[in-house]
């Protein structure tokens, strides 16, 4: 198991969460495919869910207000030694403020925004709530990538705001992001876009995949649980992999990965 117990390095993906419009069956649908169990965290946090494996927190979930529109997605937050720093830095670079730099109840401070493309992300300073708690292990993620029509824009605002090193992937699109210790944390995925939850138009739009034992399996869980496949289940050099959504149309990957190499 991969367990986080301290915040991570700035710029690494450490959170998720997304607003439905119907948890219940949000979380019935999630539950089945991953496992989840749910821990509600009262009317003064706005019911907020915390999305659990074996008892440790992996993402949030909420029922969206009646006023929100109605478009839906994974949001994915990244570490930050200091969300005001990180926020103005953003901003500077030419992000649109979503939701100010705010505190969440002493579990940490955070932030959304859009980036120059307009793609949302969240910054997250923990400090009772470092994050997920499991990572790269199923039901949790293992990898977050951007969607973007031109990868070039985005390598620049994301390198200047997190201080990324990039590795491009020969033959395609797509670049590896690292952090400063050479730590791969995410890509970007260029010449593409999202259509989200809700339909509408394709967006930029962050894309996460979460780790499961059997990608076909996933497959049939999602079909079962209401959910659509956009691709099915292929095999690559990183894992088995499909394109999926879950009811309200929001997309994400699930992915057997590969085993890591023995050294």
């Amino acid at each position: 198991m991969t367990q986080v117990t301290s915040n991570a390095p700035e710029g690494t993906p450490n959170w998720l969460d997304i607003g439905v419009p119907d948890i219940d069956r949000a979380r019935a649908f999630y539950g089945a495919l991953f496992g989840w169990r749910f821990e509600d965290a009262g009317p003064e946090a706005g019911h907020y869910n915390m999305c659990k494996v074996r008892g440790l927190p992996v993402a949030g979930m909420m029922q969206n207000p009646d006023d929100q529109p109605d478009v839906y997605w994974w949001n994915v937050y990244f570490a930050t030694d200091d969300c005001d720093r990180s926020a103005d830095r953003a901003a500077d670079a030419g992000a649109e403020v979503v939701v100010p730099v705010m505190d969440v109840m002493g579990q940490g401070r955070m932030a959304v925004l859009k980036d120059p493309q307009g793609a949302q992300f969240g910054l997250w300073q923990g400090e009772a709530h470092v994050g997920s708690a499991i990572v790269n292990d199923p039901g949790s993620f293992v990898w977050n990538e951007l969607v973007t029509p031109d990868a070039g824009p985005a390598r620049e605002f994301y390198g200047t705001l997190f201080g990324y090193e990039f590795e491009p992937v020969p033959g395609m699109d797509y670049t590896a992001l690292k952090r400063p210790d050479g730590r791969y944390v995410g890509g970007i995925l260029g010449g593409a876009e999202t259509v989200l939850g809700g339909g509408g138009e394709a967006v930029p739009s962050w894309l996460t995949y979460f780790s499961v034992e059997d990608a076909d399996q996933a497959v049939r869980e999602v079909r079962a649980g209401g959910g659509s496949v956009d691709s099915e289940p292929r095999d690559s050099p990183y894992g088995r992999s499909a394109s999926v959504r879950d009811p309200f149309g929001v997309p994400f990957r699930v992915m057997k990965p590969a085993p890591e190499p023995e050294s």
